[in-house]
């Protein structure tokens, strides 16, 4: 059987990619990868497409960035592809279901609503959210309610800790200011201490929790997300690193064949170098 050739380039751009997955998830004409995955199966790779987004805006770079976002909308499409096939909902349905969703909580810009100011209008999309929670609550048969649900599990650990403590701040349960957090980091480190001085393994894990959790709070207070202040130094540790590697292969050499106070050396002068670039 010869193959059905693919969607033409003149199709609008969404329609194509829309008709190139149902081909691809066909069953007989299709792609056997393709055709065996599930929800589950290609979750983990949505999670890495949207990290790779995350990646291309750290580093400017517009034109990974519009690749990612392909790879990213082709996640969106595979879903849809595979919940239409289930006769649950078809791309058309998420597309509608988004745009529902964006003017329900703008009525100040599509019903003629108006807010004094940033703060009301934050407040007012808090309270949709939570009639949108209570209304999804009510679909999964009315089970009582917590402030907390809804806050999804497969969150980076950080991220859920942020808006873990974000939601139970709406109802006072908080720290007052940032230098309240910090009073307690410190705490929270006395601890770690006390637990790795004392060996235990299994104590020191849940501090180390504790501390990061803290962490997490403390961003969330100077209104900075921790994902995004990691990733920067991830970045800038890559490079600290690099010059080091750089540096000992002029001379001919590994980082295994320097030692850590060579290597420390190098790291500063790496760090020296990029303050000086600042200034």
């Amino acid at each position: 059987m010869s193959a059905s050739p693919a969607p033409a380039p003149t199709s609008p751009p969404i329609d194509r990619l829309i008709e190139i997955m149902a081909r691809l998830r066909a069953p007989v004409e299709g792609c056997p990868w393709d055709r065996e995955q599930t929800f589950a199966s290609i979750a983990t790779y949505t999670v890495e497409e949207a990290y790779e987004v995350a990646d291309a805006i750290e580093r400017r770079d517009l034109a990974d960035l519009k690749d990612e976002l392909g790879d990213l909308l082709l996640q969106v499409v595979f879903h849809s592809r595979m919940a239409e096939e289930q006769g649950a909902f078809a791309f058309p349905d998420v597309v509608a279901a988004i745009c529902d969703k964006m003017i329900r909580r703008h009525p100040h810009v599509f019903a003629g609503g108006a807010y004094a100011d940033a703060a009301e209008q934050t407040a007012a999309w808090e309270t949709l959210k939570a009639a949108e929670r209570a209304a999804k609550a009510a679909r999964m048969g009315g089970r009582n309610q917590s402030v907390l649900d809804d806050v999804p599990p497969g969150l980076p650990a950080l991220t859920r800790a942020v808006k873990l403590t974000k939601r139970a701040g709406r109802v006072g349960f908080d720290w007052p200011d940032a230098p309240a957090v910090l009073e307690k980091l410190h705490e929270e480190v006395a601890e770690l201490e006390a637990e790795i001085a004392a060996g235990d393994h299994a104590k020191a894990r849940e501090e180390l929790g504790d501390l990061l959790f803290v962490c997490a709070n403390l961003a969330r207070k100077l209104d900075l997300d921790p994902e995004d202040a990691l990733r920067s130094s991830n970045a800038k540790f890559i490079r600290r690193f690099g010059h080091i590697e750089a540096r000992l292969a002029a001379q001919g050499r590994s980082p295994e064949q320097s030692n850590l106070e060579e290597m420390e050396n190098l790291w500063i002068e790496a760090k020296t170098a990029e303050k000086a670039a600042k200034d």
